[in-house]
Protein backbone atom coordinates (compact mmCIF):
# COMPACT_ATOMS: atom_id res chain seq x y z
CA UNK A 1 0.00 0.00 0.00
CA UNK A 2 2.78 2.39 0.90
CA UNK A 3 4.00 1.78 -2.68
CA UNK A 4 0.89 3.69 -4.21
CA UNK A 5 1.98 7.09 -2.03
CA UNK A 6 5.13 6.96 -3.22
CA UNK A 7 3.77 6.81 -7.10
CA UNK A 8 1.15 9.59 -5.89
CA UNK A 9 2.42 11.17 -3.40
CA UNK A 10 -0.66 13.81 -3.22
CA UNK A 11 -2.70 10.85 -2.30
CA UNK A 12 -0.39 10.88 0.65
CA UNK A 13 -0.78 14.65 1.33
CA UNK A 14 -4.44 15.17 0.59
CA UNK A 15 -4.59 11.74 3.22
CA UNK A 16 -3.05 13.45 5.95
CA UNK A 17 -4.96 16.65 5.15
CA UNK A 18 -8.69 14.86 5.23
CA UNK A 19 -7.25 12.76 8.96
CA UNK A 20 -6.25 16.12 10.28
CA UNK A 21 -9.44 17.85 9.28
CA UNK A 22 -11.18 14.92 10.60
CA UNK A 23 -9.43 15.46 13.56
CA UNK A 24 -10.02 19.12 14.08
CA UNK A 25 -13.95 18.49 13.68
CA UNK A 26 -14.23 15.50 15.93
CA UNK A 27 -12.53 18.12 18.30
CA UNK A 28 -14.93 20.72 18.49
CA UNK A 29 -17.58 17.76 18.57
CA UNK A 30 -16.68 16.76 21.93
CA UNK A 31 -15.69 20.32 23.18
CA UNK A 32 -19.16 21.50 22.66
CA UNK A 33 -20.72 18.13 24.18
CA UNK A 34 -18.10 18.91 27.08
CA UNK A 35 -18.60 22.43 27.55
CA UNK A 36 -22.64 22.31 27.22
CA UNK A 37 -23.46 19.15 28.77
CA UNK A 38 -21.00 16.80 30.04
CA UNK A 39 -19.29 19.04 32.65
CA UNK A 40 -21.96 18.52 35.06
CA UNK A 41 -20.55 14.76 35.20
CA UNK A 42 -17.01 15.04 33.82
CA UNK A 43 -14.90 18.18 34.70
CA UNK A 44 -11.67 18.62 33.22
CA UNK A 45 -8.89 21.13 35.23
CA UNK A 46 -7.94 23.89 32.66
CA UNK A 47 -9.20 23.16 29.29
CA UNK A 48 -10.29 20.29 27.59
CA UNK A 49 -7.65 20.47 24.84
CA UNK A 50 -4.58 18.89 26.04
CA UNK A 51 -2.27 20.73 22.96
CA UNK A 52 -1.53 24.02 24.09
CA UNK A 53 -1.21 25.72 21.24
CA UNK A 54 -4.46 24.70 20.30
CA UNK A 55 -5.98 25.59 23.63
CA UNK A 56 -7.48 28.94 22.98
CA UNK A 57 -9.16 28.04 19.78
CA UNK A 58 -10.79 24.93 21.17
CA UNK A 59 -11.99 26.73 24.44
CA UNK A 60 -13.89 29.66 22.38
CA UNK A 61 -15.36 27.13 19.85
CA UNK A 62 -13.37 28.45 16.74
CA UNK A 63 -13.66 26.07 14.26
CA UNK A 64 -11.63 27.60 11.71
CA UNK A 65 -8.47 30.12 12.74
CA UNK A 66 -5.29 30.98 11.37
CA UNK A 67 -3.27 28.27 13.74
CA UNK A 68 -5.57 25.85 12.26
CA UNK A 69 -5.11 26.69 8.69
CA UNK A 70 -1.58 27.22 9.32
CA UNK A 71 -1.07 23.94 10.92
CA UNK A 72 -3.10 22.05 7.93
CA UNK A 73 -1.25 23.71 5.36
CA UNK A 74 2.19 23.26 6.55
CA UNK A 75 1.43 19.58 7.09
CA UNK A 76 0.07 18.92 3.64
CA UNK A 77 3.05 20.61 2.17
CA UNK A 78 5.26 18.73 4.35
CA UNK A 79 3.79 15.67 3.54
CA UNK A 80 3.73 16.21 -0.42
CA UNK A 81 7.37 17.53 0.19
CA UNK A 82 8.37 14.50 1.49
CA UNK A 83 6.98 12.14 -1.04
CA UNK A 84 8.20 14.50 -4.16
CA UNK A 85 11.61 14.67 -2.81
CA UNK A 86 12.11 11.06 -1.12
CA UNK A 87 9.18 8.24 -2.31
CA UNK A 88 11.81 7.42 -5.25
CA UNK A 89 15.11 8.25 -3.32
CA UNK A 90 14.36 6.74 -0.32
CA UNK A 91 10.80 4.92 -0.32
CA UNK A 92 11.77 3.25 3.24
CA UNK A 93 12.30 6.73 4.81
CA UNK A 94 8.98 7.97 3.19
CA UNK A 95 6.87 5.36 4.40
CA UNK A 96 8.83 5.23 8.40
CA UNK A 97 7.43 9.11 8.43
CA UNK A 98 4.43 8.43 6.76
CA UNK A 99 3.60 6.27 9.37
CA UNK A 100 4.46 8.82 11.71
CA UNK A 101 2.07 11.30 10.49
CA UNK A 102 -0.56 8.94 9.93
CA UNK A 103 -0.80 6.22 12.22
CA UNK A 104 -0.54 9.31 15.42
CA UNK A 105 -3.26 10.80 13.14
CA UNK A 106 -5.36 7.49 13.43
CA UNK A 107 -4.97 6.95 17.11
CA UNK A 108 -5.64 10.03 18.01
CA UNK A 109 -9.11 9.67 16.04
CA UNK A 110 -9.23 6.45 18.00
CA UNK A 111 -9.70 8.55 21.21
CA UNK A 112 -12.02 11.01 19.85
CA UNK A 113 -14.51 8.37 18.92
CA UNK A 114 -14.14 7.19 22.59
CA UNK A 115 -15.00 10.47 24.20
CA UNK A 116 -18.04 10.88 21.68
CA UNK A 117 -19.51 7.58 23.05
CA UNK A 118 -19.00 8.64 26.57
CA UNK A 119 -19.99 11.95 26.52
CA UNK A 120 -23.21 10.85 24.94
CA UNK A 121 -23.62 8.31 27.35
CA UNK A 122 -23.46 10.84 30.28
CA UNK A 123 -26.48 12.76 28.89
CA UNK A 124 -28.31 9.88 29.80
CA UNK A 125 -28.93 7.81 33.21
CA UNK A 126 -25.88 5.55 31.70
CA UNK A 127 -23.51 7.79 33.56
CA UNK A 128 -24.19 8.92 37.21
CA UNK A 129 -21.87 10.52 39.42
CA UNK A 130 -19.28 13.37 38.75
CA UNK A 131 -15.47 12.57 38.30
CA UNK A 132 -12.90 15.93 38.29
CA UNK A 133 -9.57 15.60 36.81
CA UNK A 134 -6.65 17.55 37.83
CA UNK A 135 -4.90 18.62 34.91
CA UNK A 136 -1.17 16.40 35.92
CA UNK A 137 -3.93 13.37 36.26
CA UNK A 138 -5.32 13.87 32.66
CA UNK A 139 -2.13 14.46 31.00
CA UNK A 140 -0.87 11.57 32.67
CA UNK A 141 -3.35 9.48 31.45
CA UNK A 142 -3.21 10.47 27.96
CA UNK A 143 0.60 9.31 27.94
CA UNK A 144 -0.30 5.98 29.16
CA UNK A 145 -2.84 5.41 26.54
CA UNK A 146 -0.53 6.90 24.44
CA UNK A 147 2.43 4.67 25.00
CA UNK A 148 -0.09 1.92 25.24
CA UNK A 149 -0.67 2.69 21.79
CA UNK A 150 3.10 2.79 20.75
CA UNK A 151 3.88 -0.51 22.42
CA UNK A 152 0.98 -2.36 20.44
CA UNK A 153 1.92 -0.75 17.32
CA UNK A 154 5.70 -1.94 18.27
CA UNK A 155 4.45 -5.50 18.79
CA UNK A 156 2.64 -5.06 15.17
CA UNK A 157 5.91 -3.88 13.84
CA UNK A 158 7.70 -7.17 14.89
CA UNK A 159 5.27 -8.83 13.18
CA UNK A 160 5.17 -7.21 9.69
CA UNK A 161 8.55 -4.91 9.66
CA UNK A 162 6.69 -2.54 8.25
CA UNK A 163 8.50 0.90 8.07
CA UNK A 164 5.21 2.64 8.34
CA UNK A 165 4.05 1.06 11.77
CA UNK A 166 7.55 1.91 12.90
CA UNK A 167 6.84 5.48 11.92
CA UNK A 168 3.95 5.24 13.76
CA UNK A 169 5.43 3.73 17.12
CA UNK A 170 7.95 6.96 16.92
CA UNK A 171 5.13 9.29 16.52
CA UNK A 172 3.05 8.10 19.76
CA UNK A 173 6.10 8.26 21.55
CA UNK A 174 7.16 11.68 20.73
CA UNK A 175 3.07 12.70 21.40
CA UNK A 176 3.10 10.40 24.26
CA UNK A 177 6.41 12.23 25.69
CA UNK A 178 5.32 15.53 24.94
CA UNK A 179 2.28 14.88 26.93
CA UNK A 180 4.39 13.30 29.85
CA UNK A 181 6.33 16.59 29.47
CA UNK A 182 3.43 18.47 30.05
CA UNK A 183 1.88 16.76 33.14
CA UNK A 184 5.41 16.65 35.05
CA UNK A 185 5.01 21.05 34.52
CA UNK A 186 1.38 20.70 35.66
CA UNK A 187 2.30 18.63 37.96
CA UNK A 188 5.41 20.86 40.05
CA UNK A 189 2.79 24.25 39.45
CA UNK A 190 0.29 21.92 41.47
CA UNK A 191 -0.87 22.18 44.69
CA UNK A 192 0.21 19.16 46.96
CA UNK A 193 -2.93 17.59 46.92
CA UNK A 194 -3.91 18.03 43.68
CA UNK A 195 -0.47 15.95 42.20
Amino acid sequence: MTDFFHDHSWVAALVFGVLYISDHTMTFVCARLYQTRVREKMAFEGSYEITPFHQRDVDALRRVSPRFVIVLVAGVAVVWLFGWTWADSSPELFAFLLGGLIVVQLTIHVRHVRNYVMFRAMLTDAVRGRVEYTRPMLLKASAVEIFAFAALYAVLFVFTGSLFVLGGVLGCVVLATQHWTLMRRARSAAPLGYR
